[in-house]
């Protein structure tokens, strides 16, 4: 029989208490659990996509009523006004456009249930992919050693607690920035994979291992605790038929090769499921677009239609549970105004934001637009005039509950937009 610092070697556990690792191998996915505790309540999950490598903004969502001031800076990457022909914006309020490839998200722009937010952002100069994701991570611009996130903050912060190993989740191989804190997250990369790759004998050696090193049926010290939450973990997760879902209304998520239309979907089947979740996390890589971004017939039209077509998807999944459910993305930043020589946009600054949900005053763009005439911009950039932490903390206290703001995002001072309804 092995001790447990024999088992605890081999599963990567030997180390501090309270430090995220697995009770499984390194090829699965990882976990953290947090302690049990009681009252859940009734809130809105939040779902949070992070669109890493600095989104163009500017071709995502078009400034097209700015006229000169946008087409002479984008003389091959722009969209043509709307009724134009073959790459016109989506008109969305006589002076902002959806991109083509974004078309599908009209419907639900139309429906009052997805708002824009532009010229927004993290008002920290960086134009470092590295330091942006940090601090707009952190949730504290500038501060390079904060050590939790946002929402790690939100749910340490929270008046209630939850005892569901599922109260935040990362899809992906690692715990998103913003998810770290006191209330350790689960990692999770394929609910289908999630038993040891289909090794249900595996599964079952790893169990009674487990078993006969802890006192999993009650629990007394933490990591009896810990192993005791894997047993809850693995059992929930095998009442979840990720194989046989058929997403409702007709729901087609993209297979875009790198998991982001997979993590919708899954996001969706622990929605549905009712397992406690509270956060969910999931990224879109790939907009870092110096040389030919291909705005209308390359890369970052492929890019910008999975984005489209994921988040249509999940809203017409969950179109019965949208009251309660609220989704927001967001990048390191924007593109520079004028595109380069080479086809391309290189990092800027001001950006732009979508909120979907039930709970959205939608249906239209907040902006405090500065517009992009030369004397307007901010070092060449659309200048941020909306803290991107106004949009977060307006959803954190409006439709997730917790008023505890000045925790969420230290020294910083709040001005709401009217973005949700309070719930």
């Amino acid at each position: 029989m092995q001790t447990r610092r024999e088992f605890l070697s081999k599963t990567g556990m030997v180390g501090a208490l309270g430090i995220s690792k697995a009770l499984f191998p390194a090829w699965m996915p990882r976990l953290a659990f947090r302690p049990p505790n009681q009252n859940r309540g009734a809130r809105d999950v939040l779902v949070c996509i992070f669109l890493r490598g600095g989104i163009d903004g500017l071709s995502a969502v078009a400034p097209y009523g700015e006229g000169a001031n946008y087409y002479d800076n984008r003389p091959t990457q722009r969209l043509a006004e709307p009724g134009s022909g073959s790459g016109a914006a989506v008109d969305l309020d006589g002076f902002f456009g959806f991109h083509p490839a974004l078309a599908p998200l009209k419907d639900i722009y139309d429906v009052g249930q997805l708002a824009v937010v532009h010229a927004t952002g993290s008002i920290d100069p960086s134009r470092s992919h590295f330091d942006a994701m940090k601090f707009m991570e952190y949730g504290t611009p500038g501060a390079k050693n904060t050590g939790t996130g946002w929402i790690g903050r939100h749910l340490e912060s929270a008046a209630w607690q939850n005892d569901s190993p599922f109260r935040a989740v990362g899809m992906g191989a690692m715990v998103p920035t913003s998810l770290r804190g006191s209330v350790t997250p689960l990692s999770l990369q394929s609910i289908a994979n999630f038993h040891l790759r289909g090794r249900e004998g595996e599964l079952r050696k790893m169990q009674e291992t487990l078993a006969q090193l802890y006192s999993v049926q009650a629990p007394v010290d933490d990591l009896s605790k810990q192993a005791s939450m894997v047993f809850e973990t693995v059992d929930m997760l095998q009442q979840i038929n990720a194989d046989g879902y058929t997403p409702s209304n007709g729901a087609s998520y993209p297979d875009d090769g790198e998991g982001f239309g997979q993590g919708l979907k899954q996001i969706a089947q622990l929605i549905k499921a009712d397992v406690g979740l509270e956060v969910a996390c999931v990224d879109l890589g790939g907009w870092d677009t110096h040389e030919n971004q291909g705005t209308l017939d390359g890369f970052f039209n492929a890019r910008l239609s999975v984005l489209g077509r994921g988040l249509h998807a999940f809203y017409s999944d969950l179109q019965d549970s949208m009251a309660n459910i609220t989704v927001v993305t967001m990048s390191e930043f924007g593109r520079r105004v004028a595109e380069n020589a080479s086809n391309g946009t290189d990092h800027g600054h001001g950006n732009f934001m979508f909120v979907m949900g039930g709970g959205v005053q939608g249906g239209q763009v907040f902006a405090r637009w500065p517009g992009l005439a030369p004397e307007a911009l901010s070092d060449g950039d659309l200048e941020i005039t909306t803290d991107y932490r106004d949009v977060l903390a307006e959803i954190i206290n409006g439709r997730l509950g917790n008023a505890a703001l000045d925790q969420v995002f230290p020294n910083f001072t709040v001005s709401p937009l009217g973005l949700v309804a309070p719930r």
